[in-house]
């Protein structure tokens, strides 16, 4: 082995920090909750037990739902945990317990520190948990410029805590759970009420506060997303397929995948994957064994059900171009996609130019992220359409119409109407 030569003087050793270099912050890691694993409240006596200590507690209460994404069909909530002053941590199935609307009673008046609310909130409506109060530890995060905003990360770095996410993505529909399982979903709202009163002062200090409350505000509210209008389209590598009648097959096969799916409740990809839809949708079998030929069918399992394959597939052969799928997607009331606005509209693109870039100043000098600065398809829209006179008023209200925040209008209104103006 070659004898390593000495450094140079002041030049650090390889996988030493630089000196005066700032030290990376200590994390503890978080591997125990305080208080031990709960058992899982699975019937009616035990929850009535958390009902009545819940509402006895203080404080905020820290709420957090596991699912069982890629596993099973939809985004049911397999799992709910709960942490409050006074209370100690829940750990409740909802699956036998389906109704908790007793729990959401007792909680009312108090808020539910939640970290990305909005993927947790519908599921958690669906057992009757409806909060009054959002406290959104990932939207403070963004809201105050945080590179990383995984609970995980912000925990690190707010708390110096460290959270393992080991079994984040296992499958929570599992009965009985493990024991590791049990304990992770019990870390998962161990310090979400300190991480709250931390982010809290944070956003006081950076005068972000009330912008964080209408943001929360937002999240509590918002309706449940619409349906869809050709679900189908969101297939992974669905561009590859050019001809419409390829588009049929791929509608096909996915409609009858979805249908086995949730009938089996089983995750769609689970059941057969995009590569194998967009598969066939290239090479339009007219056979079965034309279909097993495709490495995606190729499969044992997938070979056993190659017959209902091919009765999706065959369906989309046999229709009249009259009923082929667009090539170009469902029409919607936006604007089209900004890559063709420089030739659509070319005062359009503009705007959207100028508009981009007062975000992006904007973002930059208060350290929040674009996205969260304005919705980008509001941005769109107004830019697309503006008001007729621009004036910061004319844009603010362009702006409430497309449900923006009271800051976000207050903020951009008229930095958005001098920009267009420089275009027009």
């Amino acid at each position: 082995m070659a004898e390593r030569e000495a450094p140079e003087p002041g030049v650090p050793t390889p996988g030493e920090p630089a000196a005066g270099a700032p030290e990376a912050p200590l994390v503890v890691p978080l591997t125990e909750p305080a208080d031990g694993v709960p058992d899982v409240v699975d019937t009616p006596r035990r929850l009535a037990e958390v009902v009545a200590a819940f509402a006895a507690g203080t404080g905020p209460v820290a709420v957090d739902a596991e699912r069982a994404s890629g596993y099973r069909y939809g985004q049911r909530t397999y799992l709910v945990q709960l942490r409050r002053r006074g209370a100690g941590t829940a750990i409740i199935d909802p699956v036998a317990l389906p109704d908790l609307s007793a729990l959401s009673a007792a909680l009312r008046g108090t808020e539910w520190v939640l970290h990305a609310a909005s993927q947790d909130l519908p599921g958690l409506a669906e057992q009757g948990l409806v909060p009054d109060e959002v406290f959104d530890t990932e939207l403070a995060a963004r809201l105050l410029g945080m590179e990383r905003v995984g609970l995980a990360a912000v925990v690190a770095e707010v708390l110096g805590r460290g959270l393992a996410k080991e079994h984040s993505a296992v499958d929570w529909s599992t009965r009985p759970l493990p024991a590791e399982w049990l304990r992770y979903a019990a870390l998962d709202v161990e310090l979400l009420v300190d991480l709250r009163d931390a982010l809290h002062e944070r956003l006081r200090r950076e005068g972000k506060l009330e912008w964080a409350r209408q943001e929360f505000a937002a999240v509590r509210d918002a309706p449940p997303p619409a349906p869809r209008a050709e679900p189908w389209r969101r297939t992974s590598g669905l561009h590859a397929v050019r001809s419409t009648r390829g588009l049929a097959v791929v509608r096909a096969l996915w409609e009858a995948r979805d249908a086995d799916a949730r009938a089996r409740d089983v995750s769609p990809g689970r059941v057969l994957p995009d590569a194998a839809l967009v598969a066939a949708g290239l090479a339009l079998p007219r056979s079965v064994a034309a279909l097993t030929e495709l490495k995606p069918f190729a499969g044992r399992a997938t070979r056993r059900r190659a017959a209902y394959w091919f009765a999706a597939v065959q369906r989309a052969l046999e229709l009249p171009d009259a009923e082929l799928p667009s090539a170009r997607g469902p029409r919607n009331d936006g604007p089209p996609p900004p890559r063709s606005w420089p030739d659509r509209d070319p005062a359009a693109a503009a705007r959207l130019a100028a508009a981009r870039a007062l975000l992006r100043e904007t973002g930059e000098r208060l350290h929040v992220p674009v996205e969260n600065l304005l919705q980008p398809d509001l941005l769109r829209r107004v830019c697309w359409s503006p008001p007729d006179p621009v004036s910061a008023g004319s844009v603010a209200d362009a702006l409430r119409a497309g449900v923006a925040r009271p800051w976000q209008v207050e903020l951009l209104a008229e930095p958005l109407a001098a920009a267009f103006a420089t275009v027009q």
